[in-house]
């Protein structure tokens, strides 16, 4: 049809030309004559200024005299304009809408009558050899270039199939760069059969113009044309490869993709075409206004084909993204709902905007949109295969070098918690950075004018930079975070107390860690975005004075917690003495130590009222046990019993809390009722009271067999005696086995 139509203008042409012509002629000597008239009025100045008065008034404005030629006051002032509401722009723009398409099409119907009124006819009928043989030039031509387009596109399907067979090859790891590399040949294969069948259309032209005498320039259109509108297919073929699935970049079915190449193909093709050479031919032969008319009745032919198959695939459009939706979680899964509501409103909206800018200025709204349109799609593309490529490489997680693994273990695991936040602002600074692009394709601002200024390149070279910055922070911290985790995170082999020592060591350097890197680089970062950050320095000093001279208790309770962290002192899990608080210690921090004592009360100690610190489970410990033995058993007898005790209690469940042997101190004293023998068990640390009670039991349970009295405290009485050493008479009587005495008869026989 396109053919057609461009045939029949062609043939048209010539007509139209010869009576312009025929017209010409005529018309010569009466503009000369009416050149010399205007000449003689303006260099006589009465004249002049008649003329200038009489077009005064043909406009409605006063007429000005010769001797008063000076603006009165008023005349002087500009003219204020009102100010536009917006219901009243709206209003003038659907006028100037309306007039525009009325006027345009109004020119396009009168040109097209005066094709076939008698005239026209007559001088067709006369050159119908011309006409004849420019009709046969441009269907050669047309007739040439396709031909060859589809016979190397038959020679090129084999390299394709190869290409693709080499895309569905290797690990899924690579599998978008083995797309990207394999579309990017299939398009330099693709780019050479349209640039071929061009060249091969060129020569053709060459020959036609030079043989047969035809038109050049409307050849040359044609050919411009061709190579356009294939160009712009071909990048649709390599979204929407529909034969060969590994060449093709979207995500679609065979079906799918095969649906939009055909849409997107004759949407390019007939606006392409039609805009790019009946336009041409049309502004030639006829007018400009027929031509502008032509213009908007192709976009809106477009927009209608292009609203009819958005409301067809409304509701299929929409399902999809909900689906996909369902598979996000946050924003995205809300932006992609959001999305499959209103797609088809943005699309409809889309259409008609490009409609209403295309009748409103018809020279420029469709290069620009057009245009536009295409930097969009490119920028969102790039963008979209950016971090499609990066989460393909990454992938779940890093797998680093195995050297650099086994120096830093925990490198590999902290940088693998990082990868998706590190994805997300990726994700959003391409995001921005595609916006920005955007805005400048759709002439919000200019992009290119605003970076030349000295404000935007400093803005941008102090984005960059504090990006960097940001980015070496990042890797600063988990380099070094991997590195303290390495040295003091506990490991199987170490002792209790040294694993408690590292855990402690461990929160305390990294959270000081986390402060100096935030405080480091945000004070860098205010330096690059241009913040004098010395007064911020000093006066943060002086706010370090003020509230060191206001706050020395806490000042000392950093200090003594420094100090008693750097000898080791206190430990996660020890059993401690500090201040006038004895427990477990449950948290260390930088001012204060946490304890819970036997009776589960949890103790708040600050470091400042720390003087000395008991810890009774660093690294050894000792049940001291005194036990005391009747005088009159045997010391030595007792003593080997003690230890049968102690051999029993090592063959018990307290083995390995056991260190050394048994040490017998000796008799410790001679106490009023008992004699004391002292006894050390070497145990682990923490370990000595659980010792300490299994042993007094078995000690106990050995000392009833053997016979060996462990006294309770008596008293023994002395009732004195005089200076020759006789002690007065004491009646003492122990009756055994006797009937119990009245009381009257025990006192008449104590009598």
């Amino acid at each position: 049809m396109l053919i057609i139509v461009l045939t029949g203008l062609i043939l048209s042409a010539s007509p139209s030309q010869a009576k312009n012509s025929a017209s010409a002629a005529p018309s010569s000597s009466q503009e000369i004559n009416t050149n010399l008239v205007l000449a003689d009025l303006l260099e006589n100045s009465e004249s002049r200024q008649a003329l200038i008065d009489k077009l005064r008034k043909a406009d409605g404005e006063p007429t000005a005299s010769p001797s008063n030629n000076k603006p009165s006051n008023t005349e002087a002032q500009p003219k204020r304009e009102k100010k536009k509401s917006f219901a009243r722009t709206i209003a003038l723009t659907t006028s100037n809408f309306g007039s525009s398409i009325k006027q345009q099409f109004s020119a396009l119907f009168t040109a097209v009558a005066a094709l076939f009124n008698s005239e026209s006819a007559t001088a067709a009928s006369a050159e119908s050899a011309a006409i004849a043989s420019t009709a046969i030039n441009i269907a050669v031509l047309i007739g040439v270039t396709f031909a060859v387009f589809i016979l190397l596109r038959l020679f090129a399907r084999r390299p394709f199939s190869t290409i693709n067979t080499w895309a569905c090859k290797g690990a899924n790891k690579y599998a978008m760069l083995r797309t990207i590399g394999a579309v990017t040949a299939a398009g330099l294969v693709d780019t050479g059969v349209v640039l071929g069948a061009y060249l091969i259309g060129n020569t053709t032209a060459s020959l036609l113009s030079t043989h047969n005498g035809a038109d050049a320039t409307r050849l040359a259109l044609l050919l411009n044309a061709f190579l356009l509108v294939e160009g712009v297919k071909l990048l649709l073929r390599m979204l929407f490869a529909s034969r060969f699935p590994a060449l093709r970049l979207l995500p679609l079915h065979e079906t799918q993709a095969k649906y939009c190449n055909r849409f997107f193909a004759n949407l390019v093709g007939f606006t392409g075409y039609g805009i790019m050479v009946l336009v041409p031919i049309v502004n030639k032969n006829l007018t400009p206004t027929s031509g502008a008319a032509l213009t908007t009745l192709l976009v809106l032919c477009a927009a209608i084909y292009f609203s009819i198959v958005v409301l067809r695939n409304k509701r299929n459009i929409s399902q999809s993204l909900i689906a996909k939706a369902k598979l996000q979680q946050g924003s995205r899964a809300i932006a992609l709902r959001l999305l499959a509501r209103c797609w088809h409103l943005l699309a409809l909206a889309y259409a008609t905007a490009v409609t209403i800018s295309s009748v409103l200025y018809p020279e420029t709204a469709l290069p620009f949109i057009a245009t536009a349109s295409l930097k969009t799609g490119l920028y969102i593309g790039i963008g979209a295969l950016l971090l499609t490529v990066i989460r393909q490489l990454i992938g779940r997680e890093i797998n680093l070098p195995t050297s650099l693994t086994e120096q830093l273990p925990q490198l590999q695991s902290r940088v693998n918690t990082y990868i998706p936040t590190g994805l997300k602002v990726l994700g959003t600074l391409v995001a921005i950075i595609i916006s920005v692009f955007t805005l400048d394709a759709w002439a919000v601002f200019d992009l290119h004018a605003w970076y030349d200024t000295e404000t935007g390149n400093s803005a941008v070279s102090s984005l960059l930079d504090c990006l960097l910055i940001l980015v070496l922070a990042s890797a600063f911290w988990i380099l070094a975070a991997s590195y303290i985790e390495h040295r003091l995170s506990p490991s199987k082999k170490v002792t209790p107390s040294a694993a408690a020592r590292a855990e402690t060591l461990l929160g305390l350097f990294r959270s000081s860690l986390a402060i100096v890197i935030i405080v480091m680089t945000v004070m860098i970062i205010l330096s690059e975005i241009g913040v004098e950050i010395g007064p911020l320095i000093a006066g943060a000093g002086v706010l370090g004075l003020a509230v060191g001279f206001g706050a020395q208790k806490l000042v000392q309770d950093i200090i003594n917690g420094v100090f008693i962290q750097l000898e080791n002192a206190i430990n996660t899990g020890d059993y401690v003495n500090v201040g006038s608080h004895e427990g477990t210690v449950e948290r260390v921090g930088i001012r204060s130590v946490a304890l819970r004592d036997l009776f589960g009360t949890y103790h708040i100690v600050p470091f400042s009222s720390v003087e000395a610190v008991s810890n009774f489970t660093r690294d050894f410990a000792f049940h001291l046990g005194e036990y005391g033995i009747a005088y009159r058993e045997n010391i030595d007898h007792a003593i080997e019993h003690l230890k049968a005790a102690f051999e029993e209690l090592r063959q018990g469940a307290h083995k390995d809390d056991i260190l050394e042997d048994l040490q017998v101190a000796g008799v410790s004293a001679l106490a009023d009722s008992s004699v004391n023998i002292r006894v050390l068990i070497k145990t682990a640390p923490g370990m000595q009271w659980a010792v300490g009670r299994a042993y007094n039991r078995l000690v106990k349970m050995h000392f009833d067999k053997a016979g060996i009295e462990i006294p309770f405290p008596h008293t023994t009485l002395y009732f004195g005696e005089d200076k020759e050493g006789l002690a007065p008479p004491a009646y003492v009587r122990v009756d055994t086995d006797q009937p119990e005495i009245a009381p009257t008869e025990a006192s008449s026989t104590a009598s």
